[in-house]
């Protein structure tokens, strides 16, 4: 691909999908500025006009994943309202998508060490997306006795935690780690063993 110096029409945006390609195939630190801009078809001079960094192109990558998964994770509470328990699965089977269907984006938000405090927007961006899981968990948990509930950051935490584990373990082909069951079977059978001991759903038939 010939080099296209600072006349790129969105250079920033190109840098930001060449280093998710690359994250997704050699990892978060697996690649360099001048294989980004190599990438995007530009001299690694004129990544420096958009970016510190390589860590500043991955937080942006961070960014934008927080943002789709949001909005995804809003989408799935939103379908299955005005039901508390199906609106709650959904937004964990959401995770679970995403994490396939965006693979480049879900490395940089949870596997690259980048703090999602490193800037205000990435920051804001997370929080938008735990605050839905976490309305999710607080719609469930309303009618478990104030002495009992647990916090609806806690709640969301366990689940978001579980949701992580089938990701890392057996849906993005870990070698080795291949399981009996679905991702997805996993995730819900977890869920509801979860549920269950908060008592929030009734015991299996």
């Amino acid at each position: 691909m010939p080099k296209r110096g600072y006349h790129h029409g969105n250079l920033r945006q190109a840098l930001v999908e060449a280093a998710l390609q690359l994250i997704e195939a050699k990892g978060p630190t697996g690649f360099t500025l001048s294989e980004a801009a190599k990438q995007a078809g530009v001299t690694p001079a004129a990544v420096y006009r958009h970016f510190e960094g390589r860590e500043d192109l991955i937080a942006e990558a961070s960014r934008q994943g927080y943002v789709m998964f949001a909005d995804l994770m809003q989408h799935a509470y939103d379908k299955y309202q005005p039901s508390a328990l199906a609106a709650f699965e959904a937004t964990g089977r959401a995770y679970l998508a995403f994490a396939r269907k965006h693979p480049g984006h879900y490395i940089a938000m949870f596997e690259s060490g980048i703090s999602v405090n490193r800037t205000p927007e990435l920051a804001d961006a997370a929080a938008r997306a735990r605050q839905i899981l976490e309305r999710a968990a607080a719609d469930l948990s309303q009618h478990i006795p104030a002495e009992k509930r647990p916090p609806a950051s806690m709640f969301s935490a366990h689940v978001l935690a579980m949701s992580h584990g089938v990701v890392e373990l057996y849906a993005r082909n870990s070698p080795g780690a291949a399981s009996p069951f679905p991702p997805e079977d996993l995730l819900e059978s977890g869920i509801g063993i979860y549920l269950r001991g908060l008592g929030l759903i009734g015991p299996d038939n």
